[in-house]
């Protein structure tokens, strides 16, 4: 049990529940505060006691989410946090750690043509210069945006998480289960997966042979007769996900298919699309909340508390966070 009196952890709106049971990892009480919105749409925080010289961490994923029965958006998340961190140094609190699960606007890390922003960039700056001195957070989609920060950067890895569950799952038939990238841009992290859990790697290659014309997949390794374990860093419309296990069954030959992401977006039509798939199982981390309102059958949720809470003790006791990333 941590000291109550150096330590405090706030949230926003985003993943309450997750915060919750951080806290209760590391039994302490959740910071008392309230986050909200004026009729407007204007963001406010009020941090309702006191954190000057506190070690505080402030737990918000940058997703859209429900707030009394009201959509609110990706920017509604990063604004809340935002304006936490600046409310908690105008506070005197120590250090601030922002603790992000999933952090937005990481697809938007280069320019791929003339014009484009580099949105990741441009987020780092902002939580930097509303006073964060340290970030906290969980499989960014390119690592380099930990070079983005002028502060330091933990991007946790949620592998573990996956490698024991999948262990688990594929005990009895180890030997006929095989990783399967979904995509070139995917195949590092689905190696080291593969090595992990000791198991053979396929990539299911898509490419567009001419304007307009249907994605055609190649898949590179054997997949006939095997179990397949797809791997990826999110979920979004889920199209890509859907897509490619549908090759691995119908081209490759593969007995069935099971998913396993560590950020489920699921923007749009995407967990019915999951549902009518030939996908048996999708794995996501809770890093962003489930769809309020929202059951599916395929879907299931692994919980990444203990992880956060491990890496905050870690950082609150000043010891080192690298044995996590083993």
């Amino acid at each position: 049990m941590l000291a109550q009196k150096g330590i405090k952890i706030f949230t926003g709106n985003s993943n309450p529940q997750l915060a919750k049971d951080i806290c209760k990892e590391l039994g302490i009480p959740l910071g008392t505060s309230e986050v909200g919105a004026f009729s407007d749409g204007e963001n406010y925080a009020s941090m309702y006691e006191t954190v000057r010289g506190s070690d505080v961490f402030v737990v918000q994923s940058t997703c859209s989410f429900r707030k009394d029965g009201k959509d609110k958006t990706v920017n509604d998340a990063l604004m809340e946090m935002l304006i936490m961190i600046d409310a908690l140094k105008r506070a005197s609190a120590g250090r601030i750690t922002a603790v992000i699960p999933y952090f937005g606007y990481a697809r938007q890390d280069r320019k791929t043509k003339p014009r484009d922003p580099i949105s990741a960039k441009l987020v780092a700056n902002l939580i930097t210069t509303a006073g964060a001195d340290r970030v906290l957070t969980m499989d960014l989609h390119a690592n380099q945006i930990q070079g983005f920060f002028d502060i330091p950067v933990d991007n946790l890895l949620g592998s573990p998480l996956f490698v024991h569950y999948m262990t688990m799952k594929f005990a009895a038939v180890h030997s006929d289960t095989m990783v399967v990238s979904p995509d070139v841009g995917s195949v590092a992290r689905a190696r080291a997966f593969a090595q992990k859990l000791n198991m053979p790697l396929a990539i299911v290659d898509k490419r567009r042979q001419k304007a307009n014309s249907s994605e055609v997949m190649n898949i590179i390794g054997e997949v006939q007769d095997k179990h397949v374990i797809l791997l990826d860093d999110m979920v979004d419309t889920g199209g890509s996900l859907c897509h490619a296990a549908k090759a691995l069954v119908e081209l490759g030959g593969a007995r069935d298919v099971t998913a396993c992401a560590t950020h489920g977006v699921l923007s749009g039509q995407s967990i019915q699309l999951i549902e009518n798939s030939c996908i048996d199982q999708v794995v996501f981390l809770d890093t962003i909340p489930p769809k309020e309102g929202v059951n599916s059958s395929k879907i299931k949720y692994i919980s990444v508390a203990h992880m956060f809470a491990e890496a905050i003790s870690h950082i609150y006791m000043e010891t080192s966070v690298s044995p996590l990333f083993l």
